[in-house]
């Protein structure tokens, strides 16, 4: 088996949101020709499995990346390409680790590459009442030490404000002033919520996406796009009322949200993945991510032993310069493969 071509061929397939055929395709050969029954489902996700027992551990990437082409090269120890990182370096990880361990009786090693994870993740969504695993591996990059134990859940709004239109000598307030103040407000309830949370994990985090303007000669408007991520200890309900309050008459929308999750540090999947990490000289540790990742949508849902792990730094997510290094995307492999024979011995 020759990971490298295999990753290699993946990030060749260029698959932004919404374009992930081509990178389905070539998975689903990969996978076939290593000796997993593969196939893509009926939403578009990859599948391949291997063995038959009731106990299943799924492995679960994501096959999409964001917008932005990089060309695929290798030089040296670096391999250059959009989705190196995020994530179809962790899920070229999965596929390879999948077919390794041998598959004990009694149970089943699934590796799914889930579409849109950088979009809606319906991907994921179309899996929650159609598998019931015994434990989850996200395929997002942690670094080959460490694991992930949890992500940030996040909101996303639409402020729109108008009002009279009224000569600039006067008075009163335009709706960019509105705009401005409003958003100003927003940043300083963040500011006030955060003060008894030292860690960024645990704070209201806004930023500011979008902003437009416009009159037709009677009014004004003006409009802003923004997110903001979410702590455990606020959900998108409760941000919601928030934001609507901190906007007064002005006509805020909730766009999308998903809370954050965080799982169990003591569980046999974790102890497998510590065990591993160490065999391979390694001091594990454990990080919490500020992002989001399909985690969110399939973690509650499905209430079993989960973390997320694959190669690759995490700073370099969506940038243009995203690159693997070719040595830690081998290590995680045969971490991968060792702790799951760990967890199922």
């Amino acid at each position: 088996m020759d990971e490298i071509a295999l990753l290699k061929d993946l990030l060749e397939q260029y698959s932004p949101t919404g374009a992930e055929r081509s990178a389905v395709d070539c998975l689903v050969g990969w996978m076939q020709r290593l000796g997993y029954a593969a196939r893509a489902d009926e939403v578009g996700n990859v599948v391949g499995s291997r063995g038959d027992g009731p106990n299943e551990v799924v492995l679960l990437g994501h096959i999409d990346t964001v917008p932005g082409e990089i060309p695929v090269r290798l030089e040296g120890d670096i391999l250059w390409g959009r989705g190196s990182v995020d994530a179809k370096g962790p899920l070229a990880a999965f596929a390879c680790a999948g077919v390794r361990v041998d598959v004990p009786p009694g149970w089943r090693v699934t590796v799914i590459g889930a579409l849109a994870e950088e979009g809606d993740s319906h991907g994921a969504k179309y899996l929650l009442d159609r598998y019931h695993p015994r434990a989850v591996v996200i395929g997002e990059p942690s670094g080959w030490e460490r694991v992930t134990l949890g992500y940030k859940g996040s909101a996303w709004f639409r402020y729109n404000v108008r009002c009279a239109l009224a000569h600039t000598a006067a008075r009163s307030q335009s709706a960019c002033d509105s705009a401005v103040d409003f958003w100003n407000r927003v940043q300083a309830a963040a500011g006030e919520f955060n003060q008894a949370s030292p860690k960024a994990f645990d704070q209201l985090l806004p930023t500011l996406r979008e902003m437009s303007s416009g009159a037709d000669g009677f009014s004004e408007s003006a409009s802003l796009r923004f997110g903001v991520r979410l702590p455990p200890a606020m959900t998108v309900e409760q941000v919601a009322r928030l934001v609507k309050d901190l906007a007064g008459e002005a006509e805020v929308d909730l766009l999308d949200g998903i809370p954050a999750y965080r799982g169990d540090k003591n569980t046999p999947l974790v102890r497998a993945f510590l065990a591993a990490i160490r065999k391979s000289g390694g001091q594990p540790g454990f990080t919490l991510k500020t992002g989001t990742s399909d985690m969110n949508i399939v973690g509650p849902a499905w209430g079993c032993p989960i973390l997320a792990y694959g190669p690759g730094d995490s700073d370099l997510d969506h940038t243009p310069d995203e690159h693997i290094q070719v040595s830690e995307y081998l290590k995680a492999i045969r971490i991968l493969s060792d702790a799951l024979s760990g967890l199922m011995a």
